[in-house]
C-alpha cells in the first residue's frame, strides 16, 4: 500500500482489528530491524533482545504516521522515502543523507498518554 507522501507499507502479520492503536501522545513498544535499500541493516531490536520503547510523536516522520495505522500484534513491512526518514543530514555513519529506509516493524504494546 502507498499513502499520498509515499510512504509505503506491506503486511506481513495481522494483529487484529480489535485491538489498540497508538495516537501521537502515546508511547510504542515496537520490534524492528531497520535497513537502507541495498540491504545494510543498522538496527535490530531482536538481536538486542529488548522492543524500543519510545513516544509515537517524537520519531522520525514516517515512523511516527505509520505506527498511528498500526494495531497491537501487526507486523508490516515499511518503506520510507528520505523526507519522511533522515533527510539529507543522515544518521550517524550507517545512514547516509539522502537514504530511503526499509523497517519490519512489530507493534507490541501501547503504553498510553497520561496527558488526556
Amino acid at each position: 500500500t502507498t499513502l499520498p507522501d509515499g510512504l509505503q507499507y506491506e503486511v506481513l502479520t495481522k494483529g487484529g482489528t480489535s485491538s489498540a492503536m497508538p495516537s501521537a501522545k502515546d508511547t510504542a513498544v515496537v520490534n524492528y530491524i531497520g535497513s537502507t535499500t541495498d540491504g545494510k541493516e543498522f538496527e535490530n531490536s531482536y538481536s538486542r533482545g529488548e522492543p524500543l520503547t519510545i513516544p509515537v510523536g517524537r520519531v522520525i516522520k514516517g515512523w511516527s504516521e505509520i505506527l498511528q495505522l498500526m494495531h497491537v500484534g501487526d507486523k508490516w513491512k515499511v518503506y520510507i522515502p528520505s523526507d519522511l526518514g533522515y533527510g539529507d543530514r543522515g544518521a550517524g555513519a550507517d545512514i547516509p543523507g539522502g537514504a530511503a529506509l526499509i523497517f519490519e516493524m512489530e507493534l507490541m504494546d501501547i503504553k498510553p498518554s497520561p496527558v488526556k
